[in-house]
């Protein structure tokens, strides 16, 4: 039976792909324009096609003022891209059997596929009992001894209780309350129901958006999401793969069931590719469509190239953000195999919590205060602007609380004044605000950095890798190394030049290819080639949500006591102790620097001074004032290190160069001449 082909595509289970459709009413556009924008626009009556796959391309979203339908306003199309944040409205509409749901709800292994349920009525299992509205999480779908099953989960006194649901359970099964917020493109993919709309509540507008905000001026009603797709489509006696919108005007019938699905091409993506076993690689492919990323590894793989993929594996890599205050940031993904080399930048740490974590064992962790406290507590030090410290180690310290004594956490660290230094406690839960002194002037390899130092570090590079075409981290002025993090590849390189490999990234690359029955020659390859990969803010944020799921977030610094809540934490610098500090600035700390430092520290010196005698000239000091001088003393460390940074830039030269040069001049051959042997020492000349 005929029907449209938004009808149809709304209504299809991705399991049953792909499927063959026949256009019974086809659509035509003057001038047999075949495609336009992208998309097929003319399909002629009685042509076939295989569907294999077909996602949402676009959000009509209707708008609702109070939040009731009968008030919806007009309609504005959405692209998945619009940076824009939402919650999920409950859909009302009940399921009736857990087929249903795993029919049109999406299920999969990351956190957005488990969808939560409850049901009406009590479920009853073998040593198990599902109570009527408690919440069932839906974590996945698997077959079991022939059976479709759905594994579930509950949680009863933060303890998580698993068990199966065969998908013929019936009951009135109603969607559970959704606190958390999604983008556009996560409600699309995971969020929208089959043959259901999606009511959603807009959170907020990110501030990246350039065009003109669809929405009437302080919105806070409802849209309602209506999803447009885009279905992809090979036909008989193309190679390529056609991308036709769900909306056009054109009707279809299913033929699957009295076709030849063997006689059109079988496309597949990296995805499709990294799920086969290990035992079917090597295996030789055709690029169907070519990755659109434009860089020189990239534009290897276009279409009707043909391509070996030697085998699967996991790798790690180094996620890197650009060190800048405003956004948006640049992302990296960093391979164990970059040959650069880095040099530390100062790191900022908001608390005393941070300090503990950042410390090290192997050196002395150097910070300046640029943020004022007052401790409750007699035996814990009060912090003033430009306080300088040695951080120590964590602690415990007893302290006189409401009258009675109580043992809190403390960080242990060393004033340093003017020659001497000082030993001072500071409570973990002060929220303080510090800048690290750098003194390491070494250059690292990222691999040394990894097994060093504790992530995330501030870095720059100072030496570019010359292996790589163009090295994208030596442009930006600052990194930060974030994380370590393992994902998936694929070997792969090109029949004409076997030895030549490259490691692309199967989640990151829009790339399709089919089989080609072709004996694959095995050949010795030369190292792989890895390349700095620069991601799209959605991906950072894809990675460090997917990627590292077994990960546990770190502990909480400890709490403030709730009493010391009205107690402002901007304090008036101790005159005594901190305008000897601010004043000398270490002054014994200062001749272990190297002469720039030195300088750096002494022109801080001054405008620290000058700071102060501005203090001692005021009868009161301002919040204001505190914090324009914390901002200085933070700017000053920050612009004296990049100062010296400029003066002891370090050029990009060629090491293989340089070992050349030395080789030359060591045989005595250097520029086409002859130099004669160098003398020993007491050797008399001839």
């Amino acid at each position: 039976m005929a029907c449209t082909l938004e009808k149809f595509i709304h209504s299809l289970d991705p399991r049953s792909l792909p499927r063959v459709l026949q256009i019974q009413s086809g659509i035509y556009f003057q001038g047999s324009i075949y495609e336009m924008f992208g998309n097929e626009c003319c399909l002629p009556t009685g042509e076939v096609i295989k569907v294999i796959g077909f996602k949402i391309n676009k959000l009509i979203a209707t708008i609702c003022e109070n939040n009731e339908e009968s008030q919806c306003s007009s309609k504005t199309e959405l692209s998945l891209n619009f940076p824009g944040l939402y919650k999920i409205v409950v859909d009302k509409t009940p399921y009736l059997s857990i087929e249903e749901i795993t029919r049109k709800v999406s299920i999969g292994s990351t956190r957005l596929g488990h969808p939560c349920f409850c049901c009406q009525e009590d479920i009853k299992l073998a040593n198990l009992t599902i109570k009527q509205g408690e919440q069932i999480m839906f974590n996945s779908v698997e077959e079991v001894n022939g059976t479709m099953t759905v594994n579930c989960g509950v949680v009863r006194n933060n303890q998580s209780h698993s068990f199966t649901l065969p998908i013929s359970q019936q009951g009135k099964f109603y969607e559970c309350e959704d606190d958390q917020i999604y983008t556009l493109k996560e409600i699309a993919e995971w969020k929208i129901p089959k043959t259901r709309n999606r009511t959603v509540k807009l959170f907020s507008i990110l501030h990246s958006w350039d065009s003109s905000n669809p929405f009437p001026e302080n919105f806070d009603g409802s849209l309602i999401l209506a999803p447009v797709y885009e279905v992809q489509a090979v036909m008989k006696f193309r190679k390529d793969i056609v991308h036709i919108l769900s909306d056009l005007d054109i009707e279809v019938k299913d033929v699957t069931d009295i076709y030849d699905i063997n006689c059109f091409l079988q496309p597949l993506s990296l995805e499709d590719v990294f799920e086969k076993t290990g035992k079917e690689f090597p295996m030789v492919a055709e690029i169907i469509e070519g990755p659109v990323q434009s860089n020189l590894l990239y534009n290897l793989f276009y279409p009707g190239k043909e391509i070996i993929i030697h085998k699967k594996y996991q790798a790690s890599r180094v996620l890197a953000s650009e060190i800048r205050s405003d956004s948006p940031k640049r992302h990296f993904l960093i391979p164990a195999s970059y040959k650069g080399k880095f040099k530390r930048r100062p790191r900022e740490l908001p608390t005393a919590y941070d300090l503990e974590i950042a410390r090290s064992g192997k050196e002395q962790l150097h910070v300046v205060a640029t943020k004022a406290f007052d401790s409750p507590h007699e035996e814990l030090f009060s912090v003033s602007v430009g306080d300088q410290f040695i951080v120590q180690q964590c602690q415990t310290s007893e302290v006189v609380y409401e009258g009675r004594k109580k043992v809190v956490d403390v960080l242990a660290c060393e004033q340093i004044l003017n020659n001497a230094y000082e030993q001072v406690l500071l409570p973990m839960y002060m929220e303080g605000g510090f800048v690290e002194v750098v003194h390491d002037k070494r250059q690292y390899q990222l691999s040394e950095i990894c097994k060093e130092f504790r992530l995330p570090f501030n870095v720059k590079v100072s030496v570019r890798d010359l292996s790589i075409g163009e090295d994208i981290l030596a442009a930006v002025p600052g990194l930060q190394l974030e994380e370590e993090i393992t994902d998936s590849y694929l070997l792969i390189s090109t029949v004409s030049n076997p030895t030549d490999s490259w490691e692309i990234p199967v989640y990151r690359l829009n790339m399709s290819i089919h089989l080609l029955s072709k004996p694959v020659k095995e050949t010795a390859s030369s190292a792989t080639r890895t390349i700095v990969e620069e991601i799209s803010e959605e991906q950072y944020y894809m990675v460090r949500r997917y990627e590292n799921q077994s990960l546990h977030p770190p502990p909480r610094p400890p709490k403030k006591p709730a009493a010391l809540g009205s107690k402002c934490l901007l304090a008036e610098p101790n005159q005594s102790a901190s305008d000897t500090t601010l004043k000398n600035l270490c002054a014994d700390n200062t001749e272990k620097l190297s002469s720039n430092q030195a300088a750096a520290v002494s022109e801080l010196q001054v405008t620290c001074q000058n700071d102060l005698e501005h203090r001692e000239n005021a009868e009161n000091m301002t919040e204001t004032a505190t914090l324009e001088k914390a901002s200085v003393i933070k700017d000053d460390i920050l612009l004296k290190y990049e100062t010296e940074e400029e003066e002891h830039k370090y050029d990009y030269v060629d090491e293989n160069l340089i070992e050349n040069i030395r080789k030359k001049f060591q045989e005595g051959t250097l520029h086409g001449r002859t130099y004669p042997p160098k003398k020993k020492r007491g050797e008399k000349p001839e």
